[in-house]
């Protein structure tokens, strides 16, 4: 999965909460957060528009992209949570701090499961293991 393919199949699926989600289309998609991270920061920093002392880092247009992508973001760890056989609840478990972190990036790295699970088919395999294509 390519880099536009992912950030596309995240933002078309904006609050698609089932489902499941590869690998890839998630790390792109932090990829993807990261870079509109850095320009908007930057962006802010040059237009004058960030939160100076305020204790806030980020300024008016990282506040508005991170509300944007806020619910895409989410809706794509729950998708990935599923593509592991795990509920899209255990997404709390990153409110914990430091140890969710840990556990969640843990799952976010493991592969999916092959074929079908109770989230639906396996977004990358057409058929389970052993079975005959």
């Amino acid at each position: 999965m390519s880099f536009t393919a992912a950030v596309r199949s995240a933002l078309s699926q904006y609050v698609g909460f089932g489902g499941r989600a590869r690998r890839a289309e998630y790390w792109w998609f932090f990829l993807f957060l990261i870079l509109v991270g850095i320009v908007t920061s930057i962006l802010d920093a040059a237009l004058g528009t960030d939160f100076k002392g305020s204790g806030v880092s980020d300024g008016l247009l990282s506040l508005i992209a991170n509300l944007a992508l806020f619910l895409p973001a989410l809706a794509l760890a729950v998708r990935r949570l599923h593509d592991t056989d795990r509920s899209g609840w255990w997404v709390l478990i990153g409110l914990i701090p430091l140890v969710g972190a840990i556990v969640l990036l843990v799952f976010f790295v493991q592969d999916g499961t092959p074929g079908p699970n109770r989230f639906g088919p396996s977004p990358k395999y057409d058929v389970a293991p052993g079975q005959a294509t």
